[in-house]
């Protein structure tokens, strides 16, 4: 499978990739697939079948909301956040849907969106079945799974069908592969990266697109820095990011988020204040996509304000410019995709070592090659991450991204940091873990968890400390 880095970080909603993000992209291919079928028009009704942690998770990461976004055919990346949390009290109040906004059906979210907490579909344990009743009362059923940071698959596409592939310039399996052709090549890890993404895009548009990626990460932080009030969901956790922020950046006057930055840039932290600034920064991206904020998967929403954090502090403090930026999210995006073919970055599958310890290793090798790092040095700087992320388990209380992953982002942050000081530090060839190494002992730590720990709340804090959740 050649992955993109498009594909690794993906502007989207809040609160989950995999039960919002997928469920949504889910629900545009099905109708999309009605559509090419000839069948739009003679559509009556639609059912969605939730099973697996989809079901068990579903009603704290809005999935309903989502799939019903997908439905009337909002694009995550344009649309208004704003209608998003009430969007089931207003589609209940309707009794309608309005499928791509072209043909209205009945619709009931209470009773055509079931949530099957006690079934699991075989190939993944993010299901979710669309079933359109026509006209002449035949039924049309397709089968999705959602397999992390936005990826969704068909049931098709899980047995080995329609299997799209392409051929790169400098393919990598593993990341001895990227050793390999940066060694032989002389490269530095992001430029092995851009001449892959040429295969898709022209330099124009990788270059417009990721500077896009940016944009939407530092107009997020700049939106979770300056939204006080309460996470939905019936927890009732306070925001902490705006006081945060605050209190670090004083009683400086700033018109914008540009001028905002450009405050952050121009004056002198000490090491505490640098840190609790890395803190502010991951905890604003999450408090955001918990409110169905718009985000960036990296490599999922859970564990979207590791990467962000970490490049805002790049950004901030080593005053990077939009090449550096560049640089950065090539290499971030190659080490993530190197983790979901090695292993997975489904929380679902591989517990929170998944997401949290996907993005502190994406983060790390970023980090690393651009301050000066060898491509061996940023690998190291990825294992690093991920080895003290081993077994970390998802739990979230209530199925809510909230508690613990708020937290889990700024610590994921910091860790990118320290593997990258460590890294650049340290020889490549004296390490006895390689990062290939560290990526199958994921995949066997993932194997070997308790399926409780696997984002299905009924492990760990979420059984300790049990809510009652309103639905998202």
């Amino acid at each position: 499978m050649r992955i993109s880095v498009f594909d690794m970080m993906k502007i989207g909603v809040g609160p989950s990739s995999s039960h919002t993000m997928g469920p949504w992209r889910a629900a545009e291919r099905f109708l999309r697939e009605l559509d090419t079928l000839g069948h739009f028009d003679a559509i009556r009704q639609v059912t969605i079948d939730l099973y697996g942690s989809l079901a068990k998770t579903g009603r704290g990461h809005g999935t309903g909301r989502a799939v019903i976004m997908g439905l009337r055919g909002e694009n995550p990346v344009t649309c208004d956040v704003a209608q998003i949390p009430n969007l089931l009290t207003t589609t209940r109040a309707d009794g309608f849907l309005n499928l791509a906004g072209r043909k209205s059906v009945p619709f009931q979210p209470d009773t055509d969106l079931v949530y099957h907490l006690d079934k699991t579909l075989p190939f993944h344990p993010n299901g979710i079945r669309f079933n359109a009743l026509l006209d002449d009362q035949t039924t049309i059923s397709r089968t999705y799974y959602s397999v992390g940071g936005g990826f969704v698959v068909s049931e098709r596409e899980a047995e080995g069908i329609d299997e799209i592939d392409v051929t790169l310039p400098h393919p990598c399996d593993c990341a001895e592969d990227v050793q390999a052709h940066c060694t032989e090549h002389d490269f530095a890890i992001w430029e092995m990266v851009w001449e892959n993404e040429r295969v898709w895009r022209d330099d124009a548009e990788i270059r417009a697109g990721l500077l896009a990626i940016w944009e939407a990460m530092v107009s997020c932080i700049y939106r979770g820095c300056h939204t006080d009030g309460e996470l939905p969901g019936g927890l009732e956790v306070q925001r902490r990011a705006p006081n945060m922020h605050r209190k670090l950046i004083g009683d400086a006057d700033y018109d914008g988020r540009d001028s905002w930055l450009a405050l952050i840039r121009a004056r002198q932290y000490g090491f505490q204040e640098v840190v609790k600034w890395i803190s502010c920064f991951a905890l604003a991206v999450n408090e955001e996509n918990a409110a169905f904020g718009r985000v960036v998967t990296a490599p999922t929403n859970g564990a979207a304000g590791v990467l962000p954090a970490v490049l805002m502090y790049y950004v901030a403090f080593y005053d990077a410019t939009d090449e550096d930026i560049l640089r950065f999210l090539l290499v971030a995006g190659e080490i993530g995709s190197l983790f979901k073919k090695g292993a997975t970055i489904s929380a679902a599958l591989g517990g929170c070592q998944a997401e949290i310890g996907v993005s502190s290793a994406m983060a790390a090798a970023a980090l690393t090659e651009c301050l000066g790092g060898s491509a061996g040095q940023a690998l190291m700087a990825a294992e690093i991450a991920m080895e003290h992320h081993l077994g970390l388990t998802c739990d979230p209380i209530g199925g809510l991204v909230q508690i613990p992953c708020i937290e889990r982002n700024a610590m994921g942050a910091m860790k990118a940091v320290t593997a990258a000081n460590l890294a650049l530090v340290s020889i490549p060839q004296h390490a006895k873990v390689s990062l290939d190494m560290v990526i199958k002992t994921m995949w066997q730590t993932a194997l070997d968890m308790n399926d409780k720990y696997k984002e299905t709340s009924e492990g760990g804090l979420a059984f300790h400390i049990p809510v009652n959740v309103i639905e998202c």
